[in-house]
């Protein structure tokens, strides 16, 4: 869902374009790391893919927990609304291309009001007529990047995320299938692309990184892949869930 900021500084709904559907080609994926040092080997992507199958639906519940702990960015900035959280929620889609199993991502578009050009998972606000945070996270990626709740299979939910920003986001991870078609939002989505699971559950592309937030040095994760920089809440959510994974 796509909100910007008129002159008065009041919200309003930025308007749906259609884009025309498109299948993500199969991602050569030595290719796009230049560094030939995180190569990753046949073996390393075959188990990395067994594992996650195998254990995701054992893992993570079915539901999520609403009024259990959560975990998160560990700070609040300045400025934002006081209160509880506001709820989010996100869809992790995981490509089942054994053994080169994937995570989608996107990039949000240069125009957008907050975290513009950023790479995220499909997600956005709950709303009111959502039954849940699964609902909110299936509907959010059909608007985003149209993939439809058929062509998704929930395996569970992480634990929620409370970012700097006052969101307690819910990650909903699924699998979907190789072949899957996308119709990307231009007015939110500027690309998506597949990053592989071996690559993303490797604690080695996992680096600690730091920027300095209203005179406060805050730290986070990033793990850059290729062109794209993966970094703060997506990263963080891409931490947890291979600490519940790969302990």
């Amino acid at each position: 869902m796509a909100e910007d900021r008129d002159k008065r500084g009041e919200t309003k709904a930025v308007p749906r374009v259609p884009a025309d559907p498109a299948v993500i080609p199969e991602p050569d994926f030595e290719a796009s790391i230049p560094d030939a040092k995180v190569t990753i080997a046949a073996g390393v992507r075959s188990a990395a893919s067994a594992r996650f199958f195998d254990r995701a639906p054992t893992v993570f519940p079915p539901y999520p927990v609403l009024d259990g702990p959560a975990t998160g960015e560990g700070f609040v900035l300045p400025g934002r609304p006081s209160g509880p959280p506001r709820d989010a929620a996100v869809l992790m889609p995981v490509v089942d291309r054994r053994p080169d199993a994937a995570i989608l991502l996107t990039r949000r578009t240069e125009t957008l009001s907050t975290h513009a050009g950023q790479i995220a998972f499909p997600g956005g606000k709950v709303d009111p007529a959502d039954a849940d945070p699964v609902a909110c996270a299936l509907r959010e990626a059909e608007e985003e990047i149209g993939l439809p709740p058929s062509a998704v299979e929930v395996l569970g939910c992480l634990p929620p995320f409370l970012t700097g920003t006052g969101f307690r986001v819910f990650p909903v991870l699924a699998r979907i299938e190789p072949g899957y078609r996308l119709a990307l939002n231009p007015a939110e989505v500027a690309d998506a692309f597949e990053v592989p699971l071996a690559f993303l559950m490797d604690a080695g592309n996992h680096r600690r990184g730091s920027r300095v937030f209203n005179g406060v040095e805050r730290s986070f994760y990033e793990m850059p892949f290729g062109g794209h920089y993966i970094w703060g809440v997506t990263a963080g959510i891409i931490r947890i869930l291979y600490e519940r994974m790969y302990p």
